[in-house]
């Protein structure tokens, strides 16, 4: 008899590294975690959320729709909103009939789109492209999903073109082109590493991935992850991967206003060719019907009225002390031998320390680092299971988003006296 009624799925789904690392948190009372992605607390919104929640409230024109349930697709101002705003961030380098409303769907919240995305073009032992190192949460999506990663390997403006090539063309010599569906990339001030993609780069893969399509006898999709676009606060922004798509169409691009407004809302969206787009939404729609939409309502009002531009610039300057203020007392406590790029936007330092040193959860500077109340990411926790390489184990993620400004100082102060009681120098 079958010990289980769990779906193959179910029992391949592993907890998320982030779930242990929360738990570790809550067991500490006085840990200082540097590894929680959350955003700043005292700057969330509020007194603009009850302004705007007020004035949609007000007169059933507006409130009656508001509590009423939505479109699978998203509310069409919001839409709309959605599209003029990312003419308005491309610039010059946007196409004239680029981001649509009929486009765009509005999810809850990026992850969601990640994860459907996933479930309409990937099938058990299909292939996934992505950075090395890659958002971890995506990663699990794709351990889910019992997929194959293949991890291409950074430089500082982004994919190293020569490795994405070379694994491009290994793929094809073992005839497993077939199997491999999208490219993934957090183009923007990247979690966990904090790159941003040049937008040569994103043409340059994107004409690469064409080029094997033939082979593959599918379209193979770069599935553009632009979470933390919004929160730069050094240097230009860069146009986004649709601005060089072809007339077929291979970019999909997803976004959220979770990070650069309120997490609390939970809202995403994403800028889907066909046929993805009718894919998704057949999915959604035995989802939830559609994203929830007194919270769709409640950020139309919020881009509209100048509220939700109001909140970003916000959000930059205080990311931009508060990534100041780390990487600062790291430079005073952490020894020479720990680099790490100085960021210009997102909410994360990504260090490497001398290869010897290792960071994983069994190593002796993560017990170390516990014993002195601070918590990191495991850098070995942001790369996918790829033979083709071993997994580094000298680097970790650390967050300036929800830490205060004492705590970031007192949090590199415990970290510089975890490595220096594990010898590193």
């Amino acid at each position: 008899m079958k010990r289980t009624a769990l779906s193959q799925l179910a029992q391949r789904t592993t907890a998320p590294p982030i779930s242990w690392l929360m738990q570790a948190a809550l067991q500490q009372p006085k840990l200082i975690s540097l590894a929680a992605g959350f955003t700043d607390n005292p700057t969330l919104p509020v007194h603009a959320a009850r302004v705007l929640t007020q004035r949609l409230l007000r007169a059933p024109r507006t409130a009656q729709p508001a509590l009423q349930y939505g479109t699978t697709a998203g509310d069409p101002i919001l839409r709309e909103l959605i599209g003029q705003h990312l003419r308005e961030q491309d610039g010059a380098a946007a196409k004239p009939r680029a981001c649509a409303a009929d486009d765009i769907v509005v999810t809850h919240g990026s992850q969601q789109l990640l994860y459907i995305l996933t479930e309409v073009l990937c099938d058990t032992g299909d292939i996934v492209l992505v950075e090395d190192p890659s958002y971890f949460v995506y990663l699990g999506i794709m351990q889910s999903h019992g997929l194959v990663g293949r991890g291409i390997r950074m430089e500082h403006d982004g994919l190293d073109l020569a490795h994405l090539e070379s694994v491009l063309e290994g793929l094809r010599a073992r005839r497993q082109l077939p199997r491999l569906k999208l490219l993934y990339l957090v183009s923007y001030f990247s979690n966990p590493a904090g790159t941003t993609t040049s937008l040569q780069k994103k043409a340059a893969a994107l004409r690469l991935l064409r080029r094997y399509e033939r082979e593959a006898g599918h379209p193979i999709y770069l599935l553009e992850d632009a979470a933390y676009r919004e929160l730069r606060f050094a240097g230009a922004d860069i146009p986004s991967a649709l601005t060089v798509d072809s007339t077929d169409r291979r970019v999909i691009y997803t976004s959220t206003f979770s990070k650069p407004f309120a997490t609390g809302l939970r809202v995403g969206y994403g800028v889907l060719p066909d046929p993805v787009r009718d894919a998704v939404l057949r999915v959604k729609g035995n989802h939830d019907f559609g994203t929830a939409n007194f919270l769709q309502q409640l950020l139309s009002q919020a881009m509209a009225s100048g509220a939700y531009a109001e909140q970003v610039r916000t959000l930059q300057q205080r990311y931009a002390k508060k990534a100041r203020v780390l990487t600062s007392a790291l430079r005073r406590h952490l020894p020479p031998s720990v680099t790490w790029q100085t960021p210009a936007g997102g909410l994360y330092v990504w260090a490497r320390l001398p290869q010897h040193v290792r960071t994983d959860a069994k190593s002796r500077l993560f017990k170390a680092a516990l014993q002195n109340d601070v918590l990191y990411v495991p850098g070995d926790l942001c790369y996918a299971t790829d033979t083709a390489r071993k997994v580094p184990r000298h680097e970790m993620r650390l967050s300036f988003g929800s830490a205060s400004l004492a705590d970031l100082a007192e949090g590199a102060a415990r970290l510089g006296r975890a490595l220096q009681s594990i010898g590193c120098k």
